[in-house]
């Protein structure tokens, strides 16, 4: 079991290891802070051992049902609970960020026009709309990133008995 700790784990090993994550985060395992931690680490890893260390503290039985049902080849949709609630940690996190740059923004030019009895000049828009554009970009690169992603892997995993049975 040692040699296989120096293996070089591959992108789909990398994969297996961050599924494994998001298991034993939904389970309540992993606190965000520490779930995020260790997929950063997950993505950095070169070898097999670098990958055990993620799950040192971690039941095996995190992961035993969330890969039983991976291996299944029906697809169960997301809730669709909005766009944003389907993107990534950090992307979340930006839009809250540009959320409240946006409600600073219009307070102030609020307190601004109601010093000067009428309305000035409105000047939020511009921060709004050019971060909000950028973000919106990222976001749908990300969500198209994501689909592709999952659909190779639903791919995958619909082909593996085929291959198998063909003897590929």
């Amino acid at each position: 079991m040692d040699e296989r700790r120096d293996i070089r784990a591959s992108d789909k090993d990398r994969e297996t290891a961050v599924e494994r994550l998001r298991a034993a985060h939904d389970e309540g395992r992993l606190s965000l802070f520490e779930y995020d931690e260790r997929l950063a680490r997950a993505y950095q890893a070169v070898t097999y051992g670098d990958l055990e260390k993620l799950f040192a503290d971690l039941p095996l039985s995190a992961f035993g049902q969330a890969e039983r049902q991976a291996a299944r080849p029906v697809r169960v949709p997301r809730p669709s609970a909005g766009f944003i609630a389907g993107l990534p940690t950090w992307l979340r996190v930006l839009w809250g960020i540009w959320l409240t740059i946006v409600v600073i923004n219009l307070v102030i030019w609020t307190l601004v026009s109601l010093s000067n009895a009428e309305p000035v000049y409105f000047w939020p828009m511009w921060p709004a709309g050019t971060l909000g554009a950028a973000l919106l970009g990222l976001s749908v690169a990300a969500t198209a990133v994501r689909r592709g992603r999952e659909e190779r892997r639903l791919g995958d995993r619909q082909a593996a008995p085929h291959r198998h049975s063909t003897g590929e």
